[in-house]
């Protein structure tokens, strides 16, 4: 009798697409081991990522505005469920498989400092060599998860993992070798910048930095008036526009819509990012993530259980690199207050 994988397995060969990426056609796993019976590879992936620590930890995980009063702004946790959905309906309306779509949209931020990009800018300026949420997020998924064991991904939502990110780059890189593996992958790397530019732009707005009006008028009259209709708009042009490749190679946007949207992110820095609120609380923050790393690197001792035995074959400043870059905001808060900060005591 067949598994329940093998018929999943079969029915993704007939109803995908001739570009899709195959289940039992993955390049395998860092280490070799059983076949689930009745889930395939990439949808046991994203299992695994739905029920680690890491992916738990990113709903107290700033995305852009730190501890904000409101209910409604954005988490390191709601984007990455935006991104997923968006790329889902990509890959679903191209045939693309949804599974490793969904598992790689998952994963992709598991690394990300507290405090946003403010920590990540932190930690890349004062751990030696550097630091990159894209390339941590990988080290995650390979090292951390598991009391060091890793969640032991496949090559295929590794891949995307390690090549979401753009920064202020080019959404589709002149070099391929930088472009995800899959089809699948490149969706999730252009659906996270439909995401995060436009809720950014949404939580902007709701927070008074910037009003409806200093919006520039191209955004507006070429991708829409409101949230959902800009993100129908870019949506839309990447599945038309893909649609008339033959053979498909690139998710990608149509070139003035592309445009629109480099648009719409150059006007974000300019006017979000770099605006006085965001700047001190990155100030503040920035603060914080350095007294930390200082105070572990002073003294091995400092640093929790977990972080000294778990990889200690890495240099000691990995682990606190480590140790920092997976603290939610509140934990590096109440550390911080904790190690730096008096505390009220009782005289009896």
């Amino acid at each position: 009798m067949k598994k329940i994988r093998e018929i999943l397995e079969e029915k993704e060969k007939a109803i995908l697409s001739p570009y899709a990426t195959l289940s039992n056609q993955t390049k395998g796993r860092i280490h070799p081991e059983k076949e689930d019976d009745i889930r395939p590879a990439f949808q046991h992936d994203r299992d695994r990522i739905i029920h680690c620590k890491s992916f738990r930890r990113l709903k107290h995980k700033t995305q852009v505005f730190l501890s904000p009063a409101g209910d409604h702004y954005r988490t390191r946790l709601t984007h990455t469920l935006e991104v997923s959905q968006i790329a889902r309906t990509i890959s679903k309306t191209l045939g693309l498989n949804e599974d490793l779509t969904e598992a790689i949209a998952l994963g992709h931020d598991l690394g990300h400092t507290p405090f946003g990009h403010a920590g990540e800018s932190v930690l890349n300026r004062i751990v030696p060599g550097g630091f990159r949420h894209y390339e941590q997020s990988l080290r995650v998924v390979d090292k951390l998860e598991r009391d060091g064991k890793g969640l032991n991904l496949t090559f295929e939502v590794r891949d995307g993992i390690l090549k979401h990110s753009k920064g202020l780059g080019d959404i589709v890189p002149s070099e391929r070798e930088n472009l995800p593996a899959t089809l699948e992958g490149q969706a999730v790397r252009v659906a996270d910048v439909v995401a995060y530019i436009n809720h950014d732009l949404d939580d902007a707005l709701r927070s008074g930095i910037i009003k409806m009006k200093d919006i520039p008028e191209e955004i507006l009259s070429g991708l829409g008036p409101t949230h959902s209709d800009r993100i129908n708009t870019l949506v839309v042009d990447i599945v038309s526009n893909c649609r008339l490749q033959s053979p498909l190679t690139t998710i990608q946007f149509s070139p003035e819509i592309e445009r629109l949207a480099l648009r719409m992110r150059t006007f974000l820095y300019d006017k979000v990012y770099t605006s006085p609120p965001v700047v001190s609380d990155f100030n503040k923050s920035s603060k914080i993530l350095e007294d930390l790393f200082a105070y572990f690197m002073e003294d091995e001792s400092r640093l929790p259980g977990q972080g000294r035995t778990c990889l200690s074959d890495d240099p000691y400043f990995r682990r606190v690199c480590d140790f920092i870059a997976g603290m939610t905001d509140q934990y590096a808060l109440q550390f911080y207050q904790k190690i730096f900060l008096p505390h009220p005591w009782m005289i009896y």
